[in-house]
């Protein structure tokens, strides 16, 4: 299991995920979100100190141009589609970059993933909100119990310090990578490295094991 801590704003954070061994970090291009990078961080820092991670850029209803013209200066992994993004711009923007489409999980599924299977290479599942950022609430995973499409998916929505033992209990087959950000911070986009580090170290060891 992969983890990806999302929300980063600043350079110490992102070095310290390098050092714990983290596998993917995540920063938010969203202009309205409280954990904007886009102007905390400029593309070199990232390019630099995130040479040794998984860099995800996180958009939402985003032109191609502004993703791609991102991707490129700051050296992205991967990006997170966190709109209402149509199959043909994901298409198009997977020609360049891995894509992640994100996908809302509620009693009624879990949105129209399935619709996206030929576009994406991953799917994000987090918790049902009106609003386009995480809610810091956890859905009910047994939601995903029925889930059988190709994508393997990031599990996201209020995975806090206290989860490891519950992720490690839970098994789906497609469960590619574990997604925390607000339940570990001291503020938006200030995170707490000491959660932090404990929780990439219990949850990595007991998964060798």
């Amino acid at each position: 299991m992969k983890i990806k801590v999302c929300g980063i704003t600043r350079p110490e954070d992102l070095e310290a995920l390098v050092a714990l061994g983290a596998d993917y970090a995540g920063f938010i291009f969203y202009g309205k979100s409280p954990r904007f990078a886009g102007n905390k961080l400029d593309g070199r820092t990232v390019r630099e100190k995130g040479k040794h991670i998984g860099k995800v850029g996180v958009f939402v209803n985003a032109d191609a141009q502004q993703v791609l013209q991102t991707v490129k200066d700051y050296g992205l992994d991967m990006i997170q589609l966190h709109g209402h993004e149509s199959i043909a711009l994901c298409e198009q923007l997977r020609a360049t970059v891995p894509v992640m489409k994100v996908f809302h999980v509620d009693e009624k599924g879990y949105g129209q993933a399935s619709s996206f299977r030929e576009v994406s290479d991953y799917f994000l599942f987090d918790t049902a909100s009106a609003d386009y950022g995480g809610t810091g609430r956890q859905f009910n995973w047994e939601l995903l119990k029925d889930y059988r499409l190709d994508q393997p998916f990031f599990l996201s929505g209020g995975i806090g310090p206290d989860d490891v033992e519950a992720l490690l209990q839970w098994r789906h087959e497609k469960l590619f990578a574990v997604d925390v950000n607000s339940r570990f911070e001291t503020a938006p986009g200030v995170k707490d490295m000491e959660k932090v580090a404990a929780f990439i170290k219990q949850l990595k060891q007991n998964i060798k094991k």
